[in-house]
């Protein structure tokens, strides 16, 4: 079960600290657990609410409404509220509360409802890759567990996986991309995503996937002489490392371009160097891409 400070709560639902405590007080929404040293702190199911609440309340439902309704009609509320709105947050929200409770069946037919309503790269490029990014703030705070991650990351590597295959190869006279993680890197999904990007893009890929060894990725470059690099950090190197290994990437392969993604570029300070080019988010890659031809 995962144990949630009022910030974080804060930080995943998008509703102030201090408003949490006031609906706490006037309506009864949520009742903070405590710890043995009298510590505040919420649960899994706390989070599910006040993201649910948090989704109603936004667009445009009363919070004395909302406190009246039962768990099962604020679930069906959000429910109604994503087949009539096209929001992103609503339905990253939903994939959240499906994912907190390992419902794999809930969780899929998410996925394909969203797919069908917008098409496998939107729903990708728009829902998933922030659902993912949002993620990644559960697992910097230790409450997701590597069942949840490998759950989320087994359905949705195997659609990105079935959606890749599904392009064309493009020619030798394309650029040519490297996509990799670095050593002791498993965090896949955002990697595979780029991957697809790239190949929908038209560009030569060559996915070499997760923990390459540096040496191995010298030879794969000394091959094929891409230009483009592209990896994304989520929990390595250790954050002390990065700029090293930044560093060290850019001045190995100074005839590429370096792109790089992930939690850890987003928290940590780093120098720029000259072919690096650092990207958060799926339209960000396809600027990028796109500038570089």
């Amino acid at each position: 079960m995962g144990k949630y400070s009022i910030k974080e709560l804060e930080k995943l639902s998008g509703i102030k600290a201090h408003t949490i405590r006031i609906w706490e007080k006037r309506y009864n929404l949520i009742e903070p657990h405590r710890t043995k040293t009298n510590i505040r702190y919420y649960s899994d199911e706390d989070l599910k609410k006040i993201i649910n609440v948090s989704t109603l309340n936004t667009h445009g439902i009363k919070i004395s409404l909302i406190a009246q309704l039962s768990e099962s009609e604020l679930s069906q509320k959000v429910f109604d509220l994503s087949i009539q709105h096209n929001q992103s947050d609503i339905h990253i929200d939903k994939l959240i509360t499906s994912m907190l409770d390992l419902d794999e069946e809930k969780f899929v037919a998410d996925i394909s409802l969203l797919e069908s309503k917008f098409g496998f790269e939107e729903t990708m490029t728009t829902i998933i890759y922030p659902f993912l990014i949002k993620i990644g703030v559960l697992w910097q705070t230790g409450n997701i567990t590597p069942a949840h991650e490998h759950f989320i990351s087994n359905i949705i590597r195997q659609r990105v996986i079935v959606a890749i295959a599904s392009l064309k190869i493009a020619t030798k006279k394309a650029l040519r991309v490297v996509l990799f993680l670095p050593e002791n890197e498993l965090h896949e999904i955002g990697l595979l995503m780029h991957h697809y990007i790239v190949r929908k893009a038209g560009l030569l890929s060559y996915y070499l996937g997760q923990s390459v060894p540096f040496e191995d990725l010298k030879q794969v470059c000394e091959t094929h002489k891409p230009h483009m690099l592209i990896t994304s950090l989520t929990s390595h190197p250790a954050p002390h490392a990065l700029d090293t290994y930044l560093k060290h990437v850019c001045q190995a392969f100074p005839q590429s371009a370096v792109f790089a993604s992930g939690a850890l570029v987003r928290k940590t300070s780093y120098h720029h160097h000259p072919n690096l080019k650092v990207f958060e988010t799926a339209e960000q890659l396809k600027e990028l891409i796109k500038a570089f031809r």
